[in-house]
């Protein structure tokens, strides 16, 4: 994945192992469950033409600073802003994530 079309901040770098399992599981997702990720971190259901380096505003992955293995990932979908815990494996992540993308509404905490 492209570190130009994607913001990394909070504890997240291109090379940090929560990172780098993040990238290799979205990269083996189906293109029904990269659909379902994308209306999770954008509320969209298709990028726009060009791609997602055409995204405006940009994605923006961040450590989820109190999250673990047993928190989810939690988004603002305004700012494609998804706060994403640093799971200890791929196989946790990758459960969570698309627990996560398959919960439907709006909630304010």
């Amino acid at each position: 994945m492209n570190s130009d079309i994607l913001n990394i901040s909070t504890f997240f770098c291109v090379c940090s192992p929560g990172f780098l399992r993040f990238v290799n599981v979205l990269s083996h997702l189906s293109a029904d469950e990269r659909k379902a990720f994308l209306q999770f971190t954008t509320g969209c259901s298709s990028l726009p033409p060009g791609g997602l380096a055409n995204l405006h505003p940009r994605l923006t992955v961040v450590r989820k600073v109190d999250g673990n293995d047993y928190s989810y990932p939690s988004v603002n979908t305004c700012v494609h802003y998804l706060k994403l815990p640093e799971y200890s494996s791929e196989e946790i992540l990758r459960h969570r994530l698309m627990a996560a993308t398959r919960e439907k509404g709006f909630h304010l905490n």
